[in-house]
C-alpha cells in the first residue's frame, strides 16, 4: 500500500512538469525582475537587488507550505474535479494579462474557478469528455473547494508574513506639493504547488498510463498542481518590514475564517458559494484598508532637517557590512552634522580611508558604527536616500 501512494506521489510530481502555469510563472517572475532592475537604477542609478532576486524567491518557501498543506488536504480526502483545476490555470493566464500582479492569487484565481465551474455546469457547455466529473458529486466537490481556497489563503499569508519583507525595493514618487519622496515597493510572485486528489477516470479515459487508485469504491488520481500568489503592496507611512508583516497577519486570519466557514458547507453545499465571495471580498478589504491606512500617515522616507533618512542598503556594500538598516537616520558622517546629499559627500570626504556613522536607529536609539574604506569598494558606501534638491533622480552614496 505504501508503495502505491509512493508511486502515486512521483508520478503526479512528474506531470507537475508539464503543467503550462509552471513555466509561465518563471516567465512572469523574470520580467518582475528585470523592471524592478530598470526602475532602481532610473531612480537612483543603481540596482539594490539584482534581477534574479525574485526568481530565487518563487519556490523555496513556496515548496515547503505546499507540502505541508498538502498532507492536510489528502488527509482530509478532499477531492477536486478536473475543471476547477484547468478554470484556475486559465484565470492565471488572464488576470496575468492585467498587469496587476496581486490579481495572480488564489481568492482571485481558484475563486473565479470556482464561480467557472458552477457557471458550465449551469449552462451545460460542451467541455471534453474527462472534464464531465462534477454533476454526479457536486455535494461534495464544492465545499472542497472551498476548504482548498481557505487553505490556499493562510499559505498565502505565511508567504507575505515570512518572504514578502524581504528585498522590498525602494522608489521615488512625488508628493502634492511636487517634491520628491521616497516609498517602498513590495512586487512579488510565489508558486505554491500543491499534491491535490482529482477523480480517478478524469484522466484513465484519454490518459490511459496515469495512475489510479481506489479508495472506499472510487477511483482517484494525485496530481501535482502549482498556484500562483501575486502579491503588491506600496508603503509610504511605516517601515516596510512592519507593514508587510501586518498584512500578512490579516491574510492569514482570512485563510483561517474561510477555512472554518467552508466546514459548514459540507451540511449546506449552497454556502460554500457564501464563503468563496466571503474570501474574495475579504481579500479586497485587507488590500482597500491597508492602502487608506498607509495613505493617511505622513511620509516616512522624506527630507529630515537633523540627518540623512536611509532609504536603501545595496547588497554586500560597506553600509551592508556596517550593518545600516532602512529606515535609520545618519546625523554625524566623522564628527560632522550632515542634513543632505551634499554635507553627506563632504564628510565623507574629510576621511577617505575610514568612515565612522552616529546613526539613529528606528527604536529612536543612537548607536556607532565605523568601517574601514578601500579602493573599489561598491558604489561608495552603497546608502539610497531622497535627495532634499527637487530632481528628478536621487543617487546612491
Amino acid at each position: 500500500m505504501a508503495y502505491d501512494w509512493l508511486f502515486e506521489f512521483l508520478k503526479g510530481t512528474g506531470k507537475f512538469f508539464l503543467h503550462p502555469v509552471f513555466y509561465y510563472l518563471f516567465f512572469i517572475v523574470a520580467v518582475l525582475g528585470v523592471s524592478r532592475v530598470k526602475r532602481e537604477r532610473s531612480h537612483f542609478h543603481v540596482r539594490a537587488e539584482n534581477a534574479y532576486f525574485e526568481l530565487r524567491q518563487l519556490l523555496p518557501l513556496g515548496i515547503l507550505i505546499g507540502l505541508s498543506l498538502s498532507l492536510i488536504s489528502i488527509a482530509a480526502g478532499l477531492v477536486i474535479p478536473m475543471e476547477t483545476i484547468l478554470f484556475t490555470a486559465i484565470f492565471t493566464f488572464l488576470w496575468s494579462l492585467t498587469t496587476r500582479i496581486r490579481l495572480m492569487s488564489p481568492v482571485y484565481t481558484l475563486g473565479f474557478a470556482f464561480f467557472a465551474t458552477i457557471f458550465a455546469i449551469e449552462q451545460k457547455w460542451p467541455l471534453p469528455a474527462f472534464l464531465k466529473t462534477v454533476s454526479t458529486s457536486e455535494q461534495t466537490i464544492f465545499p472542497s473547494i472551498a476548504v482548498l481556497l481557505g487553505l490556499l489563503v493562510i499559505g498565502e499569508g505565511i508567504l507575505i508574513f515570512r518572504n514578502g519583507r524581504k528585498g522590498t525595493s525602494p522608489k521615488l514618487v512625488k508628493s502634492k506639493r511636487g517634491q520628491n519622496i521616497g516609498v517602498h515597493e513590495v512586487k512579488r510572485l510565489w508558486m505554491l504547488p500543491l499534491f491535490l486528489i482529482i477523480p480517478g477516470e478524469v484522466l484513465q479515459t484519454p490518459f490511459e498510463w496515469w495512475p489510479v487508485f481506489s479508495m472506499a469504491g472510487n477511483k482517484y488520481s494525485i496530481i501535482l498542481v502549482p498556484f500562483s500568489v501575486g502579491f503588491y503592496q506600496q508603503i509610504q507611512g511605516k517601515l516596510p518590514k512592519e507593514a508587510v508583516e501586518t498584512v500578512g497577519q490579516r491574510v492569514i486570519g482570512l485563510g483561517i475564517l474561510v477555512l472554518l466557514l467552508s466546514v459548514s458547507s459540507y451540511w449546506y453545499p449552497l454556502a460554500s458559494i457564501a464563503v468563496i465571495t466571503i474570501a474574495i471580498i475579504g481579500r479586497e478589504i485587507i488590500t482597500f484598508r491597508q492602502s487608506l491606512a498607509d495613505e493617511n500617515l505622513p511620509f516616512y522616507f522624506s527630507k529630515r532637517n537633523e540627518g540623512v533618512m536611509i532609504l536603501g542598503v545595496i547588497p554586500d556594500s560597506p553600509a551592508s557590512g556596517m550593518a545600516l538598516q532602512v529606515g535609520e537616520l545618519i546625523t554625524k558622517v566623522n564628527g560632522m552634522n550632515v542634513h543632505n546629499k551634499k554635507s553627506f559627500y563632504e564628510a565623507l570626504l574629510k576621511n577617505r580611508a575610514h568612515c565612522k556613522l552616529e546613526v539613529i536607529d528606528v527604536n529612536n536609539q543612537i548607536r556607532f558604527t565605523q568601517r574601514a574604506l578601500y579602493e573599489g569598494d561598491h558604489h561608495e558606501l552603497g546608502i539610497l536616500f531622497v535627495q532634499d534638491e527637487r530632481k528628478k533622480d536621487s543617487e546612491a552614496v
